[in-house]
């Protein structure tokens, strides 16, 4: 059943409504045509619960806009979507492009700080997310009484006589709901040993980060990442209004996962909307994404909060494989990931995901 204006609905009644389903909901492509966007591809989802979101199909098919019910769950930055050909792949050139939005992939073969790992100079983050989706397919249909409705491409990171790995990404979401998937197939399609970071860079922002929104998560341990964070331990789970001047804080947390092996992460503004209550979950497997990242960026003009479920450090490369840390995949290999994210509108709603994080 299919639930939206505020009753469930079967697939015959909704229809006997409608002409097209897309009246309703779904997924479409279109073609940014302003700016450094020019050009650049994307499918918009609708899931008809007022929650909807822009898939950046030529930029690693990250995830742009994010809004829910005419209110923006993300940040934007200043840079924008930009087009792939703008990427600035040394140093810290990747912020010249650095899109906020609510997803920005890190990786494939590195993530983190520059550096230069066993004489290769690696500039911030890696070139996933510059990197245009080829075979796209994306569409909706029904099963049985419920509407699901996707978009599904591949990325390929590939060097002459280097790595050739690809990411087969699939998000998908159902009609009625106020969450998504994203499934990521990693391969490497070469025939090197070749080494292997991921981090998701899951970013919120205003009217959803604001004065008093909490971080709630399944925290054994947090850490402050420097000096500068570390004033801000005791209150890294609280944000605070903009802040002229401020220089971001890093923190690593140690989670514990839940029996079925997922860790839940939840950003909660239970002052939204007067007091009615909004936030978001974050849900991934630890298995496959053992490390966790708090970015927390109040500053003004740049507020922003990051949380970034990753396969490794934030730090560099090479600080990774001196750790011993460091994750390869073999000729033929391939790993798998899931993550979801929802929207927890209303008290009631932040009060069940908090007991459940919380173990309650």
């Amino acid at each position: 059943m299919v639930k939206l204006c505020g009753r469930e609905w079967s697939r015959d009644a909704l229809q006997r409504y409608t002409g097209l389903d897309s009246q309703l909901g779904g997924v479409s492509q279109k073609v940014l045509v302003e700016g450094r966007s020019a050009g650049v591809r994307v499918a918009e989802f609708d899931t008809g619960s007022g929650l909807q979101f822009t898939v950046l199909l030529d930029r690693g098919m990250d995830i742009g806009v994010a809004r829910y019910k005419g209110a923006s769950l993300v940040w934007e930055a200043a840079p924008g979507p930009a087009g792939p050909t703008y990427y600035e792949p040394e140093g810290l050139g990747w912020l010249r492009t650095f899109h906020g939005g609510l997803l920005a992939t890190c990786g494939l073969t590195y993530v983190g700080a520059p550096t230069v790992d066993e004489g290769e100079a690696l500039g911030l983050h890696g070139r996933i997310s510059h990197l245009p989706a080829s075979n796209v397919w994306s569409d909706g249909m029904w099963r049985n009484d419920a509407y699901e409705m996707w978009v599904r491409g591949r990325m390929r990171d590939a060097v002459v006589f280097g790595e050739n790995l690809t990411l087969t990404r699939r998000i998908s979401a159902s009609l009625g709901e106020s969450r998504f998937e994203i499934r990521d197939t990693v391969a490497n399609e070469g025939y090197r040993r070749t080494p292997h970071q991921l981090l998701y860079h899951v970013n919120f922002g205003f009217p959803l980060l604001a004065e008093g929104t909490e971080l709630v998560a399944p925290s054994a341990k947090v850490r402050p990442r420097d000096e500068v964070a570390a004033p801000g331990l005791d209150q890294h789970n609280v944000y605070e209004a903009p802040i002229a001047g401020y220089e971001e804080q890093v923190f690593y947390h140690d989670m514990t996962a839940a029996g079925d092996g997922y860790v839940t992460v939840a950003l909660v503004n239970r002052g939204f909307g007067g007091g009615h209550g909004m936030g978001v979950y974050l849900r991934y497997r630890q298995a496959e994404l053992p490390r966790f990242t708090q970015w927390k960026m109040v500053g003004a003009g740049e507020y922003v909060t990051g949380l970034e479920p990753a396969n490794c450090g934030v730090e560099g490369r090479d600080k990774d494989r001196a750790a011993g840390l460091l994750e390869f995949l073999d000729p033929g290999e391939e790993r798998d990931y899931h993550l979801e994210v929802g929207v927890l509108e209303g008290v009631e709603a932040i009060d069940a995901a908090v007991a459940a994080i919380r173990g309650g």
